[in-house]
């Protein structure tokens, strides 16, 4: 799969692609796919116990991703996937603020779940995106 450029960016990225084989985002062609962001700090991988902070931090954690493989950001995402612990009103309301903060000139396809646990305990967000990026 020669066609295909993975990226980890410092800290947690290279971290779990070492303990989880797993990488953070992948480019093919014009598209920039990456994989579940957190609400952890990037370099530490430590997690607020706020669900609102992880939220943003999770927003924060996807601009990186993007940046770290050579995209320009939130503007030029088109799909976003969330998964939530617990989802209700606070959670979406932050979700929607963060939605409208990144991206205030389009809005992405979207599609939300609620779930019961996501890959460590104290997890409460991971965010998904697909991006395009035309260079």
């Amino acid at each position: 799969m020669s066609h295909l450029t993975y990226y980890n960016y410092d800290g947690v990225g290279t971290r779990n692609r070492e303990h989880y084989s797993y990488s953070q985002a992948v480019r093919i062609g014009d598209r920039i796919e990456c994989s579940g962001q957190g609400g952890w700090d990037p370099s530490t991988g430590e997690l607020a116990m706020d669900a609102i902070a992880q939220i943003d931090q999770a927003f924060k954690n996807v601009e990186l991703n993007l940046r770290n493989a050579g995209g320009t950001g939130w503007e030029q995402v088109f799909r976003v996937n969330s998964y939530l612990v617990p989802m209700d009103d606070e959670a979406m309301e932050a979700m929607v603020q963060n939605l409208r903060k990144y991206m205030p000139n389009h809005q992405p396809v979207w599609t939300c779940v609620g779930v019961t646990a996501l890959a460590e305990d104290a997890m409460k967000v991971e965010i998904e995106v697909v991006a395009h990026d035309p260079k």
